[in-house]
C-alpha cells in the first residue's frame, strides 16, 4: 500500500467516525508555520511514541516548534456477555498526530523516534493535513496568541496562584501553559500557568 493510499485510508476512516464523538483537541500555538501531519508509528506503540516524543521536545526545548502530539480517541460502544459497556478506542491504530513547524530539525527528532516507521506522505515526503482532513479528527485549529514568552516576567491574575510574579521559563504550547517558578516553603518552585491566567508585566 502507498503512503498516500495509507493517508487516503486514514482520513476515510475519520470521516465514517465523524459522527461519533471524539476526543476534541484544543490548539494554542503562536507558531503561524505549524501544521498537523500524520506519523505511521509500529502498531502498538502509539502511546510508547507519544510519550517518548514528548521527552525529546522538553529535552530539546522545542515546544515552540514541536506543538501537540495526540493519539486521536474516540467512545464506542462494547457489548460483552450482554452488556453494554462505554469504552475508548484508538480512531487509527498505528498513527500519531503531531502539529509542528516542519524543518530539518523537527523532522529529524520526529522520524528517529523509537517506533516510528515514518512520515505520510508521497515518497514519504511529510504532506499536511488540509483544514477539510482535520475537521473530521475533532481537531480545532482556532490559535492563541500571547504577547509574552520565555524569559518575560509575569503576573498571575485568576487561580490558586493569583498576585504572584515570575519569569517564564518555559512554554507548552499544546497545553496553553506557562511555567514559572514560585516561592513554596521557602524553596523556588515550577508550577504550570494557563495562559488564560496571566498577562506580561510591561517595566
Amino acid at each position: 500500500m502507498s503512503e498516500e493510499m495509507e493517508k487516503n485510508e486514514v482520513l476515510s476512516d475519520a470521516e465514517v467516525s465523524a459522527g461519533e464523538e471524539t476526543e476534541a483537541v484544543e490548539v494554542g500555538s503562536i507558531n503561524e508555520n505549524a501544521h498537523w501531519y500524520v506519523v505511521h508509528t509500529y502498531s502498538g506503540y502509539e502511546n510508547k511514541v507519544k510519550a517518548n516524543l514528548e521527552k525529546t521536545i522538553e529535552n530539546r526545548h522545542l515546544q515552540d516548534q514541536i506543538l501537540e502530539v495526540r493519539v486521536p480517541l474516540q467512545d464506542v460502544v462494547e457489548v460483552k456477555n450482554g452488556a453494554r459497556k462505554n469504552v475508548q478506542r484508538k480512531m487509527f491504530p498505528g498513527y500519531v498526530l503531531v502539529n509542528m513547524d516542519m524543518n530539518d530539525e523537527t523532522w529529524y527528532v520526529v522520524r528517529n523516534t523509537r517506533g516510528v516507521t515514518g512520515f505520510v506522505g508521497p515518497g514519504s515526503k511529510p504532506v499536511p493535513l488540509t483544514d477539510a482532513e482535520i475537521k473530521p479528527l475533532g481537531i480545532k485549529t482556532d490559535t492563541v496568541s500571547v504577547d509574552f514568552g520565555v524569559g518575560d516576567e509575569i503576573a498571575v491574575i485568576a487561580g490558586v496562584w493569583k498576585d504572584t510574579a515570575g519569569v517564564v521559563q518555559r512554554m507548552d504550547f499544546g497545553k496553553q501553559t506557562a511555567t514559572i517558578n514560585v516561592d513554596l516553603f521557602g524553596r523556588e518552585t515550577p508550577v504550570e500557568i494557563s495562559f488564560a491566567e496571566v498577562r506580561r508585566i510591561d517595566h
